[in-house]
């Protein structure tokens, strides 16, 4: 297969493959950063610095890099996040359901494996039917619609997908949103996208440019900024548009299938999508994409995919949720563009943990639309045109500067090289050498055998790995700190206001009211801004368990990781006093941390070593803080709060399900058998897992007994 045709899922896999374990933190580390910047500005600041097709190749290198490397799932992994926080100058709603986002995809391989994924999940067998729905995926913005009996009562934006923007006076004023319903159940969030036609749009932005008004960048933009309106009779003038295509909370079950769902919405009133259509098979699936992107460009608005959702309820309901996305349902993305242009320089990043990640200086390119200027160069070996095997990519071509580069955005978490012409390289054009001390210290910059990043040796003292850990500690999924950003932790850092993550906590004793030098008398801050600050910093003094976890930004560690430890060891002392105690890995606090489903011992010596290694700044940053344990559940399930341990193999559903049902009732699924485990689920062929229960005395019980104890027998 060519790489013109190659699947771009399988360009991205194949060139993760190439990536060792630390080369793929470093990796995600530093474009987390870009990709929350593009979520800021699209969803909340309705001026996206990318186009969707970039933002959606963001993630799909993202969830490559997770595949390949499941340790390495962390809190502001794209994978994790959803929409961004409410902007200014709104009311907040904290909506019922979450709104969740959409996993991609960007091939039919890939909508083949959503399928039969969904059938292992569900452990139904390929000849039985399986139906879905397809329908054109709106370029707009995602707004929840609640009625209380059948009055419309709030609308809300998606937000974060927990919380957001409180826009019901512009809502009222889009006429294809109902006021009141008929025959609504009692309880009903009707979700959907607002967009604007592209005729409507020329005509708003004719019409401001006879007035000297805002241009608007595309009809997206348009119509989330009209939404966002804080004058309604703003949002009246445009000429906004709804479709509906699913539901939040509701007081009675809508249908049995999302076909018939999607109906019942549209004879409560509503506009649903005319190329809605409910497929049988694969095959329809596609055939459905191809029919919907044939018409793309004759509709009248914009869209930039096909969403496929599973057809039965019942079934939506046992697959779940992953922490972002629905499991039923996958967004398959139209192609993006490819440019040639000129690589001007290769500059060297150094991340958190002191790798050295290479990134290509690109004479500026529009490609699909967006001018890109940098792209991802991955280490020395994939320059150099050979995987971490050693085996060659782009049939052995190397990268060198002032060569012409092709360009592309789909498929990757940032802009990458996906070729070079040879026919243009200049005669003197030099190998690539990657340096091998630190750019920011000089601190030398080795590579160990078998690993393929070079990485500074300078820890704590290399100016750019302080920063960086700084900039983690503060953000989004860590302490989340109002008004400390990555621009402020520079600055104070760069004065010496900061260095550890305790001095953050001492800002105001150090630099508030009173003392010689303060905050308030800094350019940039006032009196006010500085004792906001200052209250930000104080609140997220009590923070739970599990973030506070991941603020440490140890290596191997993410969110999942990090609410994987706060639930096993439930508080602060028991961690930290583990994890001291699991220094010797003939100990028992090791082989307790080793049985926690997810931790390996490569992630168990990180957790170890990171602790040993920072121990005075982790506690004193604890004595500083109200640490919350996790929350207990309230399921009155009979395995909420228990250990349990699946083995064998399980015939009435899969290992995932099985699991993911045991999480949702409250039980915690741990790896291995230890005396720490309540219940053993023991299919056929279970082996020493079973014995060693037997051992323990510990309650075995097979997977009629596991179904019935729930419920679902």
């Amino acid at each position: 297969m060519s790489p013109d045709d190659r699947s771009k899922r399988e360009r991205v896999s194949a060139e993760v493959a190439q990536l060792d374990a630390d080369q793929a933190r470093e990796e995600v580390t530093y474009l987390a950063k870009q990709i929350e910047q593009a979520n800021q500005a699209y969803h909340r600041d309705d001026a996206p610095l990318v186009s969707d097709a970039e933002f959606d190749s963001w993630r799909l290198r993202y969830a490559a890099i997770e595949a390949r490397f499941p340790h390495l799932v962390r809190a502001d992994s794209p994978l994790k996040q959803i929409g961004a926080s409410p902007a200014d100058g709104f009311g907040k709603i904290t909506h019922m359901k979450r709104m969740l986002s959409l996993a991609n995809a960007f091939s039919a391989e890939d909508v083949a494996d959503f399928v039969s994924g969904i059938r292992r999940f569900l452990n139904i067998a390929p000849e039985i039917p399986l139906a879905f729905t397809a329908e054109p995926k709106i370029d707009g913005l995602s707004l929840s619609l609640r009625y209380e009996r059948q009055s419309l009562v709030y609308a809300a934006t998606r937000g974060d997908g927990a919380t957001g923007e409180d826009v019901t006076a512009n809502a009222r004023t889009v006429a294809e949103i109902p006021h009141r319903l008929s025959g609504a159940p009692d309880i009903l969030e009707v979700r959907g996208e607002i967009f604007m036609s592209h005729a409507d749009f020329t005509s708003l932005n004719a019409r401001h440019s006879a007035v000297g008004g805002k241009i608007f960048a595309n009809p997206r933009n348009a119509a989330a900024g009209s939404l966002r309106q804080l004058d309604p009779e703003i949002t009246r003038a445009r000429p906004l548009r709804f479709f509906a295509y699913a539901w939040g909370e509701t007081s009675e079950p809508l249908a049995e299938t999302q076909t018939q769902a999607i109906l019942r919405l549209e004879a409560l009133g509503f506009q649903t999508n005319p190329l809605f259509r409910r497929c049988e098979s694969l095959d329809e699936m596609l055939a459905t994409y191809a029919e919907i992107e044939a018409q793309r460009a004759t509709l009248g608005y914009d869209i930039d995919g096909v969403v496929y959702k599973l057809d039965a309820l019942s079934l939506q309901e046992r697959l779940g949720l992953r922490s972002t996305t629905p499991r039923w349902a996958i967004a398959h993305k139209f192609p993006a563009e490819l440019a040639w242009t000129l690589l001007e320089g290769i500059d060297i990043q150094v991340g958190r943990t002191g790798a050295l990640s290479p990134v290509a200086r690109l004479k500026p390119v529009t490609v699909g639309g967006v001018v890109v200027s940098n792209a991802t160069l991955h280490n020395e070996d994939y320059i150099a045109g050979r995987d971490s095997r050693g085996a060659p990519i782009r049939e052995g071509r190397d990268i060198r500067v002032g060569d012409w580069v092709e360009v592309y955005r789909a498929g990757d978490v940032i802009p990458k090289i996906r070729d070079v012409d040879l026919a243009r390289r200049a005669a003197d054009a030099a190998r690539f050498q990657m340096p091998d001390h630190c750019p920011e210290c000089g601190n030398p910059a080795l590579r160990e055998p078998g690993d393929s990043v070079r990485r500074c040796t300078g820890g704590m003292s290399c100016p750019a790995q302080a920063v960086e850990r700084l900039k983690h500690f503060v953000s989004r999924p860590a302490f989340d700190i109002e008004g400390l950003g990555a621009k402020q932790i520079e600055s104070f850092w760069r004065d010496g206001w900061i260095a550890t993550p305790r001095d953050i906590f001492t800002l105001r004793e150090r630099f508030g009211p009173g003392q010689p030098r303060q905050l308030k008398n800094r350019e940039g801050w006032g009196a006010k801004s500085a004792e906001k600050l200052f209250d930000a910093i104080d609140e997220k003094r009590r923070i739970p368990l599990s973030r506070l976890i991941f603020a440490f930004g140890l290596r191997h560690v993410g969110e999942t990781t990090a609410a994987l430890l706060a639930s096993h060891y439930g508080t602060w002392d028991s961690l930290r006093d583990s994890l001291r105690a699991a220094c010797d890995p003939e100990s028992a606090a090791f082989a307790d941390l080793i049985a926690i489903d997810g931790v390996g011992p490569v992630m168990a010596q990180s957790l170890i070593a990171g602790f040993q290694a920072e121990a005075e700044q982790i506690d004193a940053l604890a004595a500083c803080l109200e640490i919350l344990a996790p929350q207990a559940r309230t399921s009155e399930s009979p395995v909420a709060g228990k250990t349990l341990v699946f083995t064998g193999t399980l015939e009435r559903m899969s290992r995932a399900e099985a699991k993911a049902r045991a999480e949702a009732l409250g039980a915690k699924v741990a790896g291995s058998v230890s005396a720490k485990t309540d219940l053993l689920i023991a299919g056929p062929g279970a082996g020493s897992k079973a014995t060693k229960a037997a051992e323990l005395g510990i309650e075995v019980i097979d997977e009629d007994q596991w179904l019935a104890l729930i419920g679902a027998g």
